[in-house]
């Protein structure tokens, strides 16, 4: 047995048969009566569920237009104590990997095997019962988890102030709005102490500053030791919670690797957008006949094109047009642009050797350089625009959401963000010099001797 995995998924597939929905029952009286008014129509229909065999599944054929692999031939491992982040399109298949770890649903084929006391919110106000208040749903999860009834009176206190429904405790949970089902079940589930703990999208119910507490909880978690399946859309909480990310598409492993290669890899496949831009075809190049444009591209700082550009280093936008007239003074630039549609900030190419001058014909490579430590962690989107200054103010092209990237902080406590795990707002976050005067107090208040010369060790 492998004592140091946590998950072990061998070979997994799901498939599903499109149409079927089962009619819901109110009881199990009222199922029962439904069942055998048409014991035939029944039959048939729940035979349907249950009718593949090993054998007749070919993985790699497509099954059919009534069915479809939601998960196909998926294997990994997770060791105790790591941070696994899943990521991929919508229908890639995250969901219901979820859900077979968490044992809501079996797979078709394959092997899931599970290492400890797991706890999952997949779905609002999943575990709950409904007629029950909320402070009986604490206990009620508690038990599930195997946990006795001092454990969960230990940290008691602690889930409501964190889920904030604390007046409404002792009211059923069926009165509780989506938003107090996914404070108060995200708080249930990661305070009850599980030693691995699964949590799908359904954070993006809350509030942004819910949000962000759930995000700083789950890093602690992570840096307790225990282990943790994310999976999220959200690539900044990603990048740095995670120390391992797996990428689905189509229901299979498309990449398992490092986060920022990863998150890169997701990136460079949404929507056409990538961290370089090229028109290797003048003429379906942005522009008319008095200039081109031929790339727009993001380079970390080595030079690479690059997703993903570390938060405490430099990187550089990168631009290439090609004037085909000559004789006008042109300036190239381009915009920042956050995911939330704020704009970040504008630049202009302030190079002495052309402000002011005509341009000659030919290609031109402008490089302009962004320091480190200045923006904050995210996706950026980049326009770029040529201006034809003289004889007249015109733009020549102009290029909205050209490239994306990911400004990621990887949480090793020297850049701006130091030791704090929780989220920080603003879109720029510059690491600024501080400086700090001791005026010792009494006596009694001074450091010992010991403790000054450790400060003034580091």
């Amino acid at each position: 047995m492998k004592h140091d995995v946590a998950v072990e998924v061998s070979n997994v597939s799901k498939l599903y048969r499109l149409g079927l929905k089962a009619e819901k029952s109110d009881s199990l009286a009222a199922s029962a009566a439904t069942f055998f008014k048409s014991p035939l129509k029944n039959f048939r229909k729940y035979r349907s569920l249950y009718q593949f065999r090993d054998s007749e599944l070919d993985l790699d054929v497509e099954p059919g237009p009534d069915l479809l692999w939601a998960v196909r031939d998926v294997s990994f491992e997770v060791p105790r104590g790591q941070v696994l982040g899943i990521i991929g399109r919508n229908g890639a298949g995250k969901s219901t990997m979820l859900k077979i770890l968490s044992r809501i649903t079996t797979p078709t084929l394959g092997r899931v095997e599970i290492r400890g006391r797991v706890s999952s919110l997949l779905e609002v106000g999943t575990g709950f019962h409904n007629e029950l208040t909320g402070r009986e749903n604490v206990y009620l999860n508690g038990t599930i988890l195997g946990m006795r009834k001092r454990e969960v009176d230990r940290v008691f206190d602690a889930i409501v102030e964190f889920s904030g429904v604390g007046r409404f405790l002792d009211t059923p949970v069926k009165r509780y709005s989506s938003g107090m089902k996914v404070r108060l079940a995200f708080a249930v589930a990661a305070h009850l102490e599980p030693e691995i703990l699964i949590v799908d999208e359904v954070l993006s119910v809350g509030d942004a500053e819910f949000q962000r507490r759930c995000i700083g909880k789950m890093e602690s978690i992570g840096q307790e030791g225990r282990t943790i399946l994310f999976v999220s859309h959200n690539m900044p909480a990603v990048t740095r919670m995670c120390q391992r990310v797996i990428m689905l598409q189509n229901g299979r492993t498309l990449l398992d690797g490092p986060p920022h290669d990863v998150v890169g890899a997701y990136l460079r496949a949404g929507a056409g957008r990538q961290a370089e831009a090229r028109w290797d075809d003048l003429t379906q190049a942005p522009g008319e006949n008095l200039a081109r444009l031929r790339s727009l591209s993001v380079r970390d700082s080595d030079g690479r094109v690059s997703e993903a550009v570390d938060i405490r280093k430099d990187f550089t936008v990168r631009i290439e047009f090609e004037v085909l007239q000559g004789g006008k003074v042109l300036f190239p630039a381009f915009s920042l642009w956050n995911e939330e549609g704020l704009a970040v900030f504008a630049a202009m190419d302030l190079d002495t050797k052309w402000r002011g001058r005509a341009r000659p014909a030919g290609t031109y490579v402008c490089h302009a350089r962004i320091p480190g430590n200045l923006l904050a962690e995210g996706t950026f989107f980049l326009n770029t625009a040529l201006w034809q200054w003289e004889p007249r103010q015109r733009i020549e092209y102009h290029v909205k959401e050209a490239v994306t990237f990911q400004v990621v902080d990887t949480h090793e406590g020297d850049s701006a963000r130091g030791d704090y795990i929780g989220g920080l707002s603003g879109v720029v976050r510059p690491k600024l010099d501080w400086t700090t005067d001791w005026t010792p107090g009494a006596a009694d208040d001074r450091p010992s001797d010991a403790v000054i010369g450790a400060a003034g060790a580091d």
